[in-house]
């Protein structure tokens, strides 16, 4: 079995924006899809290690896109893992046509964790290692792999969203591809008119839970560059208070 995994998907109609193109999030999902069929076809998917109380979760993700694949049009998502410590993989990813054309790339790092204590564990426990049969460090991966987003107190509360069941996923919280589309949704039609996205960052820092509310703070850092905080509070927090609860993510989006 190859190294890296391709996996054919198509930009379904109802998955695409009023441009005609696959939105970011459906994309999100192809590529968590893809991992996941790629683990699972080499002895470490989610299947099998949510019997032995293991789980991955996405801690940080970048997607950097030439242009998004049109509607109709099919195209494959090839990953790989590149390396692989104890308590951290990152894998890529590279978006590419039925005509060989590249749409984009993106770069992802994951941590396994204990599904009872929800705290990280060791990677290398799972059938002895076998995940280093896996990795790849010779193909390419053209895209900056991203770092710590900095924000200043003076971004500001720009929404507040309650989460409900549709927002929840297989381990039981805030699905990691919501969190994205919530803080596109920042921007209006309008604005997607003018703009093109070309990268999108998250680092993901704690969990959110359904019922939990969700606020967003937006802070521009440079021309075509912005910055969201999204922090949980219980339900019962007022929807306008400004105090921050426990921050679970930070996104970075360049148009």
């Amino acid at each position: 079995m190859d190294k890296v995994g391709r996996y054919e998907f198509m930009a379904e109609p109802f998955h695409c924006d009023f441009s005609g193109r696959l939105f970011m999030g459906h994309l999100g999902n192809h590529m968590l899809n893809a991992a996941d069929f790629h683990s699972t076809d080499r002895g470490f998917g989610m299947k099998r290690l949510l019997g032995i109380q293991r789980s991955w979760v996405l801690s940080r993700l970048a997607i950097e896109m030439t242009e998004m694949p049109p509607m109709y049009s099919r195209f494959q998502v090839e990953t790989w893992v590149e390396s692989a410590m104890r308590y951290f993989t990152s894998r890529n990813f590279c978006v590419v046509g039925d005509d060989g054309h590249i749409y984009g790339y993106g770069r992802s790092i994951w941590a396994m964790i204990d599904t009872e204590s929800r705290q990280p564990t060791d990677i290398f426990s799972v059938d002895g290692g076998a995940i280093r049969n896996w990795i790849v460090n010779d193909k390419a991966c053209p895209i900056d792999k991203g770092g710590r987003v900095k924000m200043g107190d003076e971004a500001e509360l720009v929404r507040t969203i309650d989460t409900y069941y549709n927002d929840v996923d297989i381990n039981g919280h805030i699905n990691s591809v919501k969190y994205i589309e919530h803080v596109l949704d920042l921007w209006d039609m309008a604005w997607y008119r003018e703009h093109s996205l070309k990268r999108f960052e998250v680092a993901y820092v704690a969990e959110a839970h359904q019922g939990d509310r969700l606020s967003l703070y937006k802070q521009q850092t440079a021309d075509g560059e912005y910055c969201v905080r999204i922090v949980r509070n219980s339900a019962d927090t007022p929807a306008h208070s400004l105090s921050d609860g426990t921050e679970c993510c930070r996104c970075k989006v360049t148009f």
